[in-house]
């Protein structure tokens, strides 16, 4: 890992994932063709890219219980938890419509609906992610979408992963689409005969896939653009090295490019961490992943005390951040910018990532500077509410007349001086 002891955050400038222009366009290509060829196309890509013939594109019933059925006990176990965790936990982020009286008897307020429909995208391929399922559904179904679409890639053997579908039916999730990628994206975007577009589209997915909702966002919502995982772990002498170790390469083994920084005010300790991670590294099952992580990204940074520690961190603003410090609650309100906050030595990243309720799909990128994790708030929109009296108007139409021809807008200042009581109307 590379140790920074300066304050020199040039590291921050590299952390942009750029897609070479061939991406771009072979990206722009697979949308343009799903508008126009719709299921043939999402066939054709499906056996270009995943090596399936797709017989159907929409997943039965029997598909989702034969899938269940072949999970262990214990995992679904896990999964229900984990799903009654994540709904209690957004339960509490649902925002309310209201409204109030103000002088003259106006009403103003804010009436909350939620989105007509949503798509949530999983990635699959080689691998299995159940607990993307919960986390970029519940939220949804929890703000009262109706219409909830579920779409990832077939493994080798022609189907979606079980777990993602024991997860989808433990949920009551019951459209799903076994195609994946940029065709996926378009799909759910644009809409095919099989597959009707969707108002919002969510969930991780690969270079590809974040491209894809780049492309297509305007002509539908998108959650975020997201990039490789992140992980900084403030940690002082008080700290096991070990665990700040383990933590840092339980994200360094989901990509290559994914970036695990320390941030300690010891240089024993960084040093303690540094060794453990080599040691560990020895037999993590994704080794060669993490160890590219740890390599090209990985950092330990040297700050001179608590305060620099916390700077440090805003300036990173990551995904995931971990607070193993003897006070943790004192170093807290210095935090500005992180996506996700993981107080105290036990309070290890995968517990967020798996079972304890906040979502997991967190800004990425430096992005928590201004975002933050997906939640209720991302499948709700707002509509304002204004109604005004006669006396309001009476009181406050000549205001609003005066602003709009400042403005210039002669027809503004009209519709409202028609409704005035003995206002002098201009022609």
């Amino acid at each position: 890992m590379e140790w920074i002891k300066d304050g020199n955050f040039d590291f921050l400038k590299k952390r942009k994932v750029e897609a070479k222009e061939e991406a771009q366009k072979s990206v722009a290509a697979i949308i343009e063709t799903v508008k126009a060829n719709g299921d043939e196309a999402l066939k054709a890509y499906t056996k270009q890219f995943d090596g399936i013939d797709l017989e159907s594109i929409r997943v039965t019933e029997a598909d989702m219980s034969e899938a269940a059925a072949r999970v262990p006990e214990s995992v679904l176990a896990a999964i229900k938890q984990s799903a009654r965790n994540i709904r209690t936990f957004h339960e509490k982020q649902i925002p309310q419509s209201w409204t109030e009286t103000v002088e003259h008897g106006v009403v103003l307020g804010q009436k909350v609906t939620p989105l007509d429909s949503v798509g949530v995208y999983v990635p699959g391929g080689t691998a299995c992610y159940p607990s993307s399922v919960l986390m970029g559904a519940i939220p949804a179904l929890v703000a009262g979408v109706k219409r909830v679409v579920l779409v990832s890639p077939p493994q080798k053997n022609g189907l979606i992963a079980d777990g993602v579908l024991a997860a989808a039916r433990e949920i009551g999730i019951r459209e799903i689409y076994q195609v994946g990628g940029a065709q996926a994206i378009a799909a759910l975007a644009y809409g095919t005969e099989t597959i009707l577009p969707v108002d919002k589209i969510v969930g991780p997915g690969n270079l590809y896939v974040m491209l894809a909702k780049k492309h297509v966002f305007g002509d539908v919502a998108i959650d975020s653009l997201a990039g490789p995982s992140e992980i900084a772990v403030v940690a002082d002498e008080t700290a096991n090295a070990g665990w700040i170790a383990a933590d840092l390469l339980s994200q360094a083994e989901h990509d290559r490019l994914s970036m695990p920084v320390l941030v300690t005010t010891s240089q024993t300790f960084g040093e303690q961490v540094e060794q453990e991670i080599e040691k560990q590294l020895a037999d993590l099952p994704r080794a060669d992943i993490a160890s590219a992580s740890v390599q090209n990204a990985g950092k330990i940074v040297l700050a001179a005390n608590s305060n620099e520690a916390a700077e440090a961190i805003n300036q990173i603003a990551p995904e995931h951040l971990e607070l193993a410090t003897k006070d943790p609650y004192a170093l807290l309100p210095l935090i500005r910018h992180a996506g996700a906050i993981f107080l105290g030595k036990y309070s290890s990243e995968p517990v967020g990532d798996y079972f304890a309720g906040p979502n997991h799909i967190i800004p990425t990128n430096g992005s928590a500077r201004y975002a933050s994790p997906l939640g209720v708030e991302s499948f709700v929109k707002r509509s304002s509410i204004i109604e005004y009296s006669d006396a309001a108007l009476q009181a406050n139409g000549q205001a609003i007349a005066a602003f709009a021809r400042f403005e210039g807008l002669e027809g503004h200042a009209r519709a409202v001086e028609k409704r005035m009581k003995g206002a002098v109307i201009h022609g």
